[in-house]
């Protein structure tokens, strides 16, 4: 497939060709289930199950076979609509929430796919479908964090934004690090906020991804440049 992006007063906007590409061909059967297996977590995403009725089956089937093996599951709604109708997408993405044991919805996405708008109940509802963390994301307001016995929000860090098109991913890559790195769910959050802030302070989904040493610095300095 190809993806574009583009900006406006509005912020960024995707338009992408994905129709007949590799990835919406995938099935259940092309899974590499021995490399999942050794996975310590698993992060999946809406949109993987939003190309294709096969992708969507290999989704489930890899989420299967990470948790049957002990490995963590990590959901982000990543909602698409111009991928698949609202109604399917919010079936087919409560059922991937409710085999993932950390639930990574942000709050636009979650507010289509549950009919609710309050933050708390967002977290409630995910937390009753069987996740154990949610991380909610909330723009510039930072991250609610809710777990079965405790929630907090967490901050964000104030920077000056260029583009947010890969603030999402790098907090997800983020979180889920130090997560595997033995932290509790708010000092990842605490982490992966300031790294996805510095995300959009370049163009593009990867190239203004930060490294740990600059979100380190950034964490000790307080606020970027």
């Amino acid at each position: 497939g190809v993806y574009f992006v583009n900006h406006d007063e509005q912020g960024h906007h995707f338009s992408y060709l994905r129709k007949g590409s590799a990835a919406s061909r995938l099935k259940a059967a092309d899974i590499p289930a021995d490399y999942i297996r050794n996975a310590k977590v698993l992060h999946v995403s809406g949109i993987s199950q939003g190309i294709s009725d096969t992708a969507a089956d290999a989704v489930f089937a890899a989420m299967e076979i990470c948790r049957g093996a002990g490995g963590w599951v990590a959901y982000d709604t990543n909602l698409r609509t111009a991928l698949w109708p609202l109604e399917r997408a919010r079936a087919v993405i409560t059922a991937g929430m409710s085999k993932a044991q950390i639930a990574l919805p942000g709050l636009e996405d979650a507010v289509q796919l549950t009919g609710l708008s309050d933050p708390d109940q967002i977290a409630d509802f995910y937390l009753n479908l069987g996740c154990e963390v949610v991380a909610l994301t909330l723009g510039a307001e930072g991250t609610l964090v809710a777990l079965p016995t405790e929630r907090r929000r967490i901050k964000g860090k104030r920077v000056k934004p260029v583009d947010a098109t890969g603030a999402g991913d790098t907090f997800d890559g983020a979180f889920l690090a130090e997560m595997a790195a033995g932290r509790d769910p708010f000092e990842a959050a605490f982490y992966a906020n300031a790294a996805a802030a510095l995300s959009t302070q370049g163009f593009g989904a990867v190239a203004p991804m930060p490294d740990r040493p600059k979100v380190e610095s950034f964490l000790t300095a307080g606020e970027a440049a």
